[in-house]
């Protein structure tokens, strides 16, 4: 998980987008993009960047926030610059090369959910089905087994000891420009964008 490491000595940055404003179209516009990631995002940041200074958790890592941070502005705040740091990191260009996934990825959801696309229309309903802003996450817990969770607001996998492979954004921000009301549509186009390599990458080997 390459971006969610965002602290200098001046605080937390931005984490880097490693392709082009552009590069997701048509599933997620560059204006998607321009205002998901360089206004919200950024607010985020620079959110966490206030509540964090001159705190107890001054000084620790981001992910140690979220992990033992109480349910609050600061929380929410580091949950979503976490949140967001994974979401903007596991796609790749369309039209993607390969994206399906394969390898140990793959075989964990066979064992966990039978098939790929069992697993993704769990996901889909999960994601329609979540009643106002969060994340839907398919995370890996400690004994290997893959999971789908539900997280409001700036909740992580991680602070349910998972570790989260693969993130839906749910907040409307993340899809209204394009999609309007239609999350659904929205869910379903984003699987053509998956960087399958980056999510497994992710996995408690």
């Amino acid at each position: 998980m390459s971006t969610i490491q965002t602290k200098t000595s001046t605080g937390f940055q931005m984490p880097v987008l490693i392709y082009p404003t552009s590069a997701l179209s048509p599933v997620i516009s560059q204006t998607t993009i321009e205002h998901h990631y360089g206004k919200h995002l950024q607010t985020y940041v620079d959110n966490l960047n206030k509540l964090v200074s001159g705190s107890e958790y001054e000084g620790l890592s981001l992910r140690e926030i979220v992990e033992h941070a109480p349910q609050g502005p600061l929380f929410n705040n580091a949950g979503q610059v976490l949140n967001h740091a994974l979401y903007f990191e596991q796609f790749t260009p369309y039209p993607p090369g390969n994206n399906r996934p394969n390898g140990t990825l793959l075989s964990a959801i066979h064992f966990d959910f039978g098939n790929f696309e069992t697993m993704k229309k769990k996901m889909e309903e999960s994601a329609a089905s979540l009643f106002g802003s969060g994340w839907v996450w398919l995370a890996q817990d400690e004994n290997g087994k893959l999971n789908i969770l539900s997280c409001h607001n700036g909740d992580n996998p991680i602070r349910h000891r998972m570790a989260p492979l693969y993130g839906i954004d749910v907040w409307e921000h993340a899809y209204y420009l394009d999609y309007q009301n239609r999350r659904a549509e929205h869910v379903q186009r984003l699987w053509e964008i998956v960087d399958w390599e980056m999510v497994e990458s992710r996995m408690n080997m």
